[in-house]
């Protein structure tokens, strides 16, 4: 049996787009396993108590509904859960699947050699505060000459769709492609996840990352506000791509099929390196006898690739 459980707190101000991300965002731990079918979803949520009446009932409704929505496109359903007042809302779940061995992939095989490909584009903080900021004159006009209004909003609309966009598919070509392992993308960065990621690998190695993918004007605005850390890989991501370590041989085709059926990009970012000499290297072992490298790290090399990707909206 995998399990796992996620929420959190309102990001965008359409309910309806939250509830999917919600559910998204639940899936990814799933998917990131290589687990493609979900047997059974709880939907945790709160409904506010700091809103009207109707106001609650109206986004509280809307939430489910997008929550309820993208479970369906997974191919899963919902089938219970558990609902409190709380002064902010929350929405979220329990995602479990009974797989068998050759059902999931485990996440320590990386060998020399392999690739690190991301499967959805960074920037979503940077995006969806920059969405906020159109309504604070201040906070506006600190960045009013690297982005426009129409622009921040369809940016902020690219980063929605990405964000309720299912991970499933590359879950299902991890199988295909020989994936060594893989870890989602969301609260920790593409550096805190990927240092989780390098750290429980068998083998000592370590993860180069040499381009990041960002949303278009995400890049500029970071460096200007130097808030959010995102060209160092801190910026916190919210049901982001999945960062999927393949042989190099197959990353391309990964690549490649995947756009024909998310008809989204996914980019190969970085490469499994030889450890740095270390002599004071000390590994531990689990309970099962196999060796955890905790010395591993990953690292983002000097003047990494920037790829600003276009904020399509539509197919």
């Amino acid at each position: 049996m995998i399990s796992t459980t996620d929420f959190f707190y309102p990001l965008v101000d359409d309910p309806y787009m939250q509830g999917k991300i919600g559910c998204a965002n639940v899936l990814s731990d799933m998917y990131s396993f290589g687990v493609v079918n979900i047997d059974n979803v709880l939907m945790i949520l709160a409904a506010s108590t700091e809103m009207s009446k109707t106001d609650r009932d109206i986004s509280t409704k809307f939430m489910i509904k997008g929550f309820n929505d993208l479970a369906t496109e997974a191919g899963t359903m919902v089938t219970g859960g558990q609902t409190v007042l709380n002064p902010w809302p929350i929405i979220g779940g329990t995602a479990t699947s009974i797989c068998a061995k050759d059902e999931f992939i485990m996440p320590y095989s990386a060998c020399v050699g392999d690739v690190l490909v991301l499967t959805k584009p960074l920037g979503t903080q940077v995006t969806v505060n920059v969405n906020q900021w159109k309504y604070n004159p201040e906070k506006w006009n600190r960045i009013s000459h690297l982005i426009t209004k129409e622009q921040a909003t369809e940016a902020y609309e690219f980063a929605m769709l990405s964000m309720a966009r299912l991970n499933k598919n590359a879950a299902i070509l991890m199988h295909k492609y020989g994936a060594h392992g893989c870890t989602d993308v969301t609260g920790f960065g593409i550096m805190g996840h990927g240092n989780n990621l390098v750290k429980n690998q068998k083998k000592k190695l370590n993860f180069e990352i040499h381009t990041l993918p960002i949303i278009k004007f995400m890049k500029d605005i970071d460096n200007h506000v130097n808030i959010f850390k995102l060209l160092q890989g801190y910026s916190a991501e919210t049901s982001g791509g999945l960062l999927v370590i393949l042989p190099r041989e197959n990353a391309e085709l990964f690549c490649s099929e995947l756009y024909a059926m998310d008809k989204f990009p996914a980019w190969i970012i970085g490469d499994v390196v030889p450890p740095e000499v270390d002599a004071n290297v000390n590994n531990n072992s689990d309970t099962t006898g196999e060796i955890f490298n905790a010395t591993n790290i990953c690292t983002i090399v000097n003047n990494p690739k920037i790829i600003e990707v276009e904020c399509a909206t539509s197919l």
